[in-house]
Formats: C-alpha cells, sequence, structure tokens
C-alpha cells in the first residue's frame, strides 16, 4: 500500500468524522458549552460547500492523493461517491437533510437551555442558599 494511498484513507475518514461533527457536534455544547462557536462554523461551513459553489477542502486533498496514485477526482465528489446510494439512496436527501437540520436545531436550543440555567440558578436554589 502506498503512501499516498494511506494518506487518501485518513482523509475520508477525516472527512467522515467532519461530516458526522456538523450533523451532531452540537450535542457537545451540552457539556461544553464554548464549543457551539466551532460548531457554528462547521455547520455554515456544512451547508456553504453544499449549496455554493465552494469546494471543499476535504475532497481536494483526497483528490490530491488520488491523483498521486494515478486515480482520477472523486466523480461527484465525495457525498456522491461515498454516501449517496452507500449509506441512504439519493432519493431521500431532502428527509436526511430535514433530520440533520432538526438534530442541529435541537442540539443548539438543548445547549442554551443547559447554559442559559448554569447561568441563573432556579429562584427557589437563591432562597434556600
Amino acid at each position: 500500500m502506498t503512501t499516498a494511498r494511506v494518506l487518501a484513507d485518513i482523509t475520508v475518514g477525516v472527512h467522515i468524522l467532519a461530516l458526522l461533527y456538523i450533523g451532531l457536534g452540537g450535542f457537545l455544547a451540552w457539556r461544553w458549552p464554548r464549543s457551539i462557536f466551532v460548531h457554528v462554523f462547521f455547520a455554515i461551513w456544512g451547508v456553504a460547500v453544499n449549496v455554493l459553489p465552494i469546494p471543499c477542502p476535504l475532497t481536494a486533498l483526497e483528490d490530491y492523493f488520488r491523483e498521486l496514485q494515478g486515480l482520477g477526482p472523486l466523480p461527484g465528489g465525495f457525498n456522491a461517491y461515498y454516501i449517496y446510494g452507500t449509506v441512504f439512496p439519493r432519493s431521500m436527501l431532502p428527509v436526511v437533510a430535514a433530520v440533520a437540520l432538526a438534530l442541529v436545531v435541537f442540539s443548539y436550543a438543548g445547549a442554551y437551555l443547559r447554559w442559559k440555567h448554569r447561568e441563573h440558578p432556579p429562584a427557589h436554589a437563591m432562597r434556600q442558599a
């Protein structure tokens, strides 16, 4: 196995972790509230890369390692190559997008509520102190 192949495989793994973080990383803010700022950046970036003509740096990096192996770029990009039709059918994309958005909104709402309760203890707790 060549170095370029190993680096391409590592890039795929990092890309998958980044996608999981985009969808689920807001829940980390329930435990570590300041991590929400990092997640907001990743979430905005994830949407921008899929909606605007902005190249994903991880896809570009994998394409570079594929080129070193004599392979062409990923046909259709990372999502089309690894996810659509493999993890879920392309026809389910609107449902998957809606579920992902709902998870992000739910995680942010939960992070906000946890933050709010940390900053402002309930009135009955203040009376007992």
